[in-house]
């Protein structure tokens, strides 16, 4: 029991990095929008703990607030916006058993890595430390236009998912939410002049 407490960060910090894959494999063998939304909200915090446990407690804040707490919160919107119907389709992906080789193969390699001596470290690191002061003026210098342009694909994303939904309605014959709209006057200039 005492080396369990000794070692509680290291164990915290492995059984949250394991969750954090389990919870992108779910995302990667769901079939259910909803479902792969909710193992992304998991994956999501399970790294914020992650960030928490390394000791970057600002990225960790970040990761919660922007990612799970709005980005996520803005998909799952999205989700139910786009009527997903959830009954009738299988649970799983037809990828389950690829992915499920590919998992083996790759924590084959990751053990066989671990496993492998490493050479020594050459050089001295010595004591960096990297605060909010730093990470704001890195941020706001440097990777200010990667944060916006991301912001705008998210965007086009969502336009896009919208007009992909406009075209299935059509083509399904669901009305689109315009009372009378343009075919109707279509219609009715064939009418008039057939």
């Amino acid at each position: 029991m005492e080396y369990l407490l000794q070692n509680l960060e290291a164990f915290l910090l492995v059984f949250f990095g394991l969750s954090a894959v389990l919870g992108a494999a779910a995302m990667l063998v769901l079939r259910q929008p909803m479902r792969v939304a909710m193992a992304l909200i998991f994956t999501m915090v399970c790294l914020g703990v992650i960030f928490g446990l390394l000791g970057v407690h600002f990225i960790a804040a970040f990761q919660v607030l922007l990612y799970v707490g709005a980005v996520m919160v803005f998909m799952v919107y999205v989700i139910m916006l786009l009527e997903a119907k959830e009954a009738g389709q299988p649970m799983y992906s037809r990828w389950l058993v690829p992915g499920i080789i590919g998992f083996v193969v790759l924590m084959v390699a990751i053990v066989g890595s671990v496993w492998s001596s490493l050479p020594p470290a050459g050089g001295n690191v010595g004591q960096i430390t990297f605060g909010i002061s730093r990470f704001s003026v890195a941020f706001l210098q440097e990777y200010w236009l990667h944060f916006e342009l991301t912001s705008v694909l998210l965007l086009a994303a969502v336009v896009a998912a919208m007009a992909v939904i406009k075209v299935n309605r059509k083509a399904d014959g669901k009305p689109d939410g315009k009372a009378g709209g343009k075919t109707a006057g279509k219609t009715d200039t064939k009418a008039r002049h057939g």
